[in-house]
């Protein structure tokens, strides 16, 4: 009991000397009222300072609540005042350019990193609105800015905000120019932000000039160079951003472009910060397309779109024929863009990742051009080969895609989404469809068959066990078939690799949520041109490979 006692006594002295140092009245309040509710609220207390957020690759993300263990107006001073930091030892010369979407927080965040530039001497150029991730990338290169911060939790749930980092050309060099910032930019950033001392030194300056609309204009414009202008435009396009900040830039770079308005789903058009309609914010979550799909097909819609709240990912549903729609995955929508853009006489280097089908690897070699794979995320993806070609595609299967690396160097779901269209409409005008499309990738490459096996935690020690148990009890076989290859990324990376003759297992833990995901793909062969019949075998190929996964992980 003593113990407990002094346990307590120590979390309390840390959440006063935190409240003492936190600038923001509401934060305070909040925290204070969990200091009433002890010893009661003693596992909350404890929660929201097991640690702090950390800076790491994809900057911070956690759920909007005081203390150092979530994201909140002190963390983000903090984080603000190490970048800052950071970025002057490093003789980075510029301004900070900073975007912001519609989350809980987000301007405030924003604004208050514009503060701590300013204070530090830095100019500070503020995105004019909520806007997507996407146009905040862009903005890094076209405005010459050493570095940029885009506040996003992206497709998290409502209670969560993120915070992202992005490099100029000095910083970031050639390749990373405008992408999101490697090792070992994320551990000197971190190192910076422990080192910022107590907030009330840290300096404030004004909130930064507010950039005009001609910055989302330029985007646009270069959006909409990313097809061909000549190209068909015939087409009826059904659009929901689910509650983000998509649908206004979305709408431009299609009326720019030639393409008709596309409808939009209407109690899903405006910005939300509650999301009220969907479960998660995320196109690939069941459920959170339902009302886009219902649109498309009232409206007799060719194609369906969904972008992410911060739009820089693109999911699509097609008609089946049949008077149901699919959602295409995030493979079939990579290996389409790809194909499109081959047949359109982009030459250079396509990439994708290691979880990703083998799709475009055949593809590539099929059509001798330069393939790479890497690490999953964007930040690998725009740095895929080195420099030794330039990169023209990317894709990672989780939606992502980037059609204009010299326009946007990270993925980009409104150029994906123009690109989806011009290849949707040059079909229709031939009276053909996506899924015939995937139907003649199949018959020449075979059906690269790919799902996955997601597995949520509350404990993040029953990944770490899932891994452990991998590592040492390895498949030998996978569908009856000799596991020819296991492949262990450690200490790089923790992932598992396993192929055979016919089939890929990669296993990683997730990188933004608390679950452990197995990414699965079958490659069946087509005879005599009978995509249905190969289809039908790689799927129930696909459900017992996923069963034998599930039991090689305890599950």
């Amino acid at each position: 009991m003593a113990a407990e006692t002094t346990d307590l006594d120590e979390l309390r002295d840390r959440a006063q000397r935190w409240l003492d140092d936190d600038p923001d009245p509401a934060s305070r309040d909040e925290l204070r009222a969990v200091l009433d509710g002890l010893p009661g609220s003693g596992p909350e207390l404890a929660d929201r300072f097991a640690g702090h957020l950390t800076f790491g690759t994809a900057g911070l993300r956690g759920p909007l609540r005081a203390g150092p263990n979530g994201m909140n107006l002190a963390v983000v001073t903090q984080a603000a005042a190490g970048l800052v930091t950071w970025l002057a030892d490093q003789g980075g010369e510029g301004p900070l350019v900073i975007g912001y979407d519609a989350r809980y927080g987000s301007r405030a965040f924003a604004e208050r990193t514009a503060q701590v530039a300013t204070g530090a001497g830095r100019r500070a150029l503020l995105l004019p609105r909520p806007l997507p991730t996407p146009v905040l990338a862009f903005a890094v290169r076209h405005l010459g800015a050493v570095a940029g911060v885009m506040v996003t939790a992206s497709h998290n749930p409502p209670q969560d905000n993120g915070y992202k980092v992005y490099l100029g050309t000095q910083l970031g060099g050639e390749l990373g120019a405008g992408a999101q910032i490697v090792p070992p930019a994320d551990a000197g950033i971190e190192a910076a932000i422990r080192a910022v001392g107590p907030l009330a030194k840290v300096p404030l300056g004004p909130a930064g000039q507010v950039l005009g609309d001609d910055l989302v204009a330029a985007y646009v414009e270069g959006a909409t160079a990313v097809i061909d202008p000549a190209g068909w435009r015939d087409l009826k396009v059904a659009y929901t951003p689910l509650h983000g900040v998509g649908a206004a830039v979305l709408t431009a770079a299609f009326t720019r472009a030639g393409f008709a308005v596309p409808g939009v789903v209407p109690d899903q058009a405006e910005p939300d910060p509650d999301f009220p309609t969907v479960n998660f914010p995320n196109p690939e979550e069941p459920g959170a397309v339902d009302r886009l799909v219902a649109l498309a097909r009232d409206t007799g819609a060719d194609l369906a779109i969904a972008n992410d709240p911060d739009a820089d990912r693109c999911a699509v549903a097609v008609p089946d024929g049949a008077g149901n729609w699919r959602m295409l995955r995030g493979d079939e929508v990579g290996a389409l863009l790809a194909d499109h853009l081959m047949r359109r006489g982009v030459t250079g280097l396509y990439a994708t990742t290691i979880v990703s089908s083998s799709l475009l690897r055949a593809m590539c070699a099929a059509r001798s051009l330069p393939y790479d794979e890497t690490l999953t995320g964007f930040k690998w993806i725009v740095r895929a080969g080195g420099g030794s070609e330039p990169l023209v595609f990317g894709y990672e299967e989780a939606l992502g895609y980037c059609v204009a690396p010299e326009h946007v160097r990270d993925k980009d779901g409104i150029t994906a989404a123009l690109t989806v269209a011009e290849l949707a409409a040059g079909l229709k005008a031939q009276d053909r469809t996506l899924t015939d499309r995937l139907d003649e990738l199949a018959a020449e490459f075979g059906v690269h068959h790919t799902d996955q096996l997601s597995v949520r935690v509350d404990d993040l020690r029953e990944i770490a066990g899932m891994m452990a148990r991998i590592r040492a009890a390895t498949p030998e076989t996978l569908l009856g078939h000799r596991v020819t290859e296991a492949q262990d990324l450690l200490p790089g990376a923790d992932v598992v690799i396993l192929r055979t003759d016919a089939a890929r297992v990669v296993i990683r833990p997730s990188g933004t949520e608390p679950k452990l995901k197995a990414y699965l793909e079958v490659v069946e062969p087509v005879a005599n041109g009978d995509v249905p019949t190969a289809r039908t075998r790689a799927q129930a190929a696909v459900t017992a490979l996923r069963t034998e996964i599930a039991t090689a992980l305890g599950l």
